[in-house]
């Protein structure tokens, strides 16, 4: 089955706003947009400054993380989370590789079509998420950032990572729901951020997630990198799957297109015979899946002959469930808890050293999210990964 990819790093335009929202109307099909930053972009003020034409941004992460802070004074406390390490044999880890998995919640869908209901109307602002947003990556500082729901990308994501030495990728959404809502950002898609100092890109792709041939509106990027650590490949894909309760056959068919896609990848890569495990490069896969774990696609991604395990089922007694939930939520018809989000990895050829837990429902509040708190309606997932040693 044929898939549609769209040039790397694609862009959102006022041109392309105002096609979109003409078009869907129509129900004809949009093209991704174009793959150049819009000429139109204004740096977020708060982090950049345009100085000879390029962006300035504060390049040190310790004192970015302080101006978050600092902004946030007033805020309720941080959760507290700890990461929790394993000891799963293998030996010790040598230099684990770092990954962040987070829905961030699009700023014109928190404002225009969330419907967070108890969540105050400030909690929401961009001017106070940008900030919560920000320190939760920095607190971490992931190796490997992958992002959902990202609609500040050019202004405030690119820019700002960029000076703490991130290279980037993004794909927008064809259709992104954002440019429903007036005064938007541009459109929303998925964002995938790598630290130079520690890997080469290889290549980068933007895949249009497709089912049963026919385009969807749903998005992934795919990377391959070389680690400088251990000379190491490794093939890490975004996605953000098909939202809503009736379209479980969907995001079934979008599974099943990326998993064939990351097949044909890594064999590419690897360069062995087809099915050839030992020179399979270890695959991560991050992202909102809007798929309880009773899913089908839940299922195609566990049974896959990519031989992938979910890394937060690590966080369970057994090892074998997964948590409780990555999203908490009260909109206008209820209250959502659920697990939606995952963290997929090749167990035969990396190792989970460490998994970031979750909050306690107490420290989410009966309000849940997002609040002042916390920036968006998931939580981020955080794990420390290595290679295992190759026979």
């Amino acid at each position: 089955m044929e898939t549609m990819v769209c040039p790397m790093g694609g862009g959102a335009t006022r041109l392309y706003s105002t096609l979109s929202q003409t078009l869907s109307s129509t129900g004809s099909p949009l093209p991704l947009p174009p793959a150049h930053q819009p000429a139109n972009t204004n740096l977020d003020p708060d982090f950049c400054q345009e100085q000879t034409g390029s962006p300035v941004c504060p390049p040190d992460p310790v004192e970015l993380l302080r101006q978050c802070q600092e902004a946030l004074r007033d805020r309720p406390p941080r959760f507290h989370r700890k990461l929790i390490h394993l000891s799963d044999g293998d030996g010790a880890p040598s230099s684990p590789i770092r990954v962040m998995q987070w829905n961030i919640l699009a700023q014109a869908l928190g404002e225009g079509l969330d419907s967070f209901v108890q969540c105050p109307l400030e909690a929401l602002s961009w001017s106070r998420r940008k900030y919560l947003i920000l320190e939760e990556i920095l607190t971490y500082r992931p190796h490997i950032l992958c992002l959902q729901e990202v609609d500040h990308y050019y202004d405030t994501f690119q820019p700002v990572l960029a000076g703490l030495g991130y290279s980037s990728h993004f794909c927008p959404k064809p259709w992104s729901p954002c440019l429903d809502v007036e005064g938007n950002n541009g459109p929303d898609g998925c964002a995938l951020f790598f630290d130079q100092s520690r890997f080469e890109l290889l290549d980068s792709v933007n895949i249009r997630l497709s089912a049963m041939r026919i385009p969807t509106n749903q998005v992934a990027v795919v990377t391959t990198l070389r680690c400088r650590t251990t000379g190491r490949c490794l093939c890490v894909a975004v996605t953000h799957l098909k939202a809503r309760s009736g379209w479980e056959w969907l995001r079934s068919a979008q599974g099943s297109d990326l998993l064939r896609h990351l097949q044909n990848l890594v064999q590419k890569h690897a360069g062995g015979p087809a099915g050839d495990t030992n020179t399979d490069i270890p695959l991560l896969i991050c992202g909102d899946f809007n798929a309880v774990p009773t899913e089908e696609v839940y299922r195609r991604f566990s049974t896959s002959p990519l031989g992938l395990d979910s890394a937060y089922k690590k966080l369970s007694q057994d090892g074998l469930t997964e948590p409780e939930y990555t999203t908490w939520k009260i909109r206008p018809t209820g209250e959502c808890c659920s697990t939606l989000d995952y963290i997929w990895y090749s167990r035969d050829t990396l190792r989970v050293d460490a998994v970031l837990d979750m909050p306690t429902e107490e420290e989410i509040g009966p309000n849940r999210l997002p609040s002042f708190s916390y920036p968006s309606d998931h939580l981020s997932l955080v794990c420390d990964f290595s290679f295992k040693e190759k026979d």
